[in-house]
């Protein structure tokens, strides 16, 4: 079985982002999460993440449909994909699964859009998309 190609930093998902019209960002979060959290702004770079949750809210259940809905999205198996969740761990998910099933290039993005809890117990100031200061937009 092969491995996804591993994890990388959100500023290094930019960049590749930028330079390879083919690649997409794929946000596995849920929908309560991107209308109240945010999504990343691709927009400069002419682009739209692909919205496809890994679990199903408010049961947080496997979306055991997650592979049909984003091959529905138009990605070939050649697709440079980028996954991204709230810290890393549904993405990485994701990227495992999706190279299993023969999608050569699937990362997932370190840290999230929100990266870890903080001494306070908040998220978004230490790391992942938001403290990387990448663009983004809220709900």
């Amino acid at each position: 079985m092969s491995t996804y190609a591993g994890d990388i930093s959100p500023r290094d998902t930019w960049e590749k982002l930028s330079q390879s019209p083919d690649s997409r960002l794929v946000d596995v979060r849920t929908q309560a999460e991107w209308q109240f959290v945010g999504v990343p702004d691709l927009s400069s770079l002419e682009k739209q993440p692909l919205l496809v949750s890994w679990q199903v809210f408010p049961t947080m259940a496997k979306n055991e449909s997650f592979a049909q809905q984003l091959a529905a999205q138009g990605i070939t198996t050649d697709t440079p994909l980028y996954f991204l969740c709230r810290s890393g761990v549904r993405s990485k998910a994701a990227a495992e699964l999706m190279t299993t099933l023969g999608y050569g290039q699937c990362w997932n993005i370190s840290d999230g859009f929100e990266g870890p809890l903080d001494g306070v117990r908040h998220r978004g100031s230490q790391a992942g998309w938001k403290a990387s200061n990448l663009p983004w937009i809220q709900g």
